[in-house]
């Protein structure tokens, strides 16, 4: 991931983008923002290895730090009920219900997430959240998608 997070830096800077870290020195060089796209992808991807392998061996895979945990990227898993059962920032609340969690507008944005993904299987929801790295209320958008053929979501959001 690390290696794309580069290739994609290097074509920012063909397009005329600047970037703020030198690539040569890859000992301080910052991973790019990710993009919607990016959390659309590793969307997918987790809700694919939950299918395959079940949430218990997921879960490893979403906690360690890898192509599922980097920077402001990780994976969130809940069940059809709201109950956190995949949650890198604050493992500790794993098994705690959040279905009644509201952004600063008041949108219950678990329900939101839910509703994407019981209605159309996969979709976007948009909020507004606290971002640790500026410490201020930002926009920002997540990646939904149920898992096939069970109660489970997966998602990541990013910041805007």
């Amino acid at each position: 991931m690390r290696l794309w997070f580069r290739l994609l830096a290097v074509a920012l800077i063909a397009v005329g983008t600047a970037v703020s870290t030198p690539l040569s020195t890859p000992a301080v060089a910052q991973e790019a923002k990710p993009t919607q796209e990016d959390a659309k992808s590793i969307t997918l991807k987790a809700a694919d290895l939950i299918a395959a392998q079940g949430l218990d061996e997921a879960a490893k895979a979403f906690n360690t730090e890898g192509p599922f945990k980097h920077g402001e990227i990780y994976v969130n898993v809940i069940d059809f009920t709201g109950v956190w059962k995949v949650y890198p920032p604050r493992p500790a609340g794993v098994g705690q219900s959040v279905i009644n969690v509201k952004d600063p507008d008041g949108r219950f944005i678990v329900q939101d997430v839910l509703a994407v993904a019981k209605d159309k299987g996969e979709g976007w929801v948009e909020y507004r959240w606290l971002n640790p790295a500026s410490n201020k209320i930002e926009p920002k958008v997540t990646y939904v998608k149920r898992v096939p053929g069970q109660d489970l979501v997966a998602y990541v959001g990013i910041y805007k």
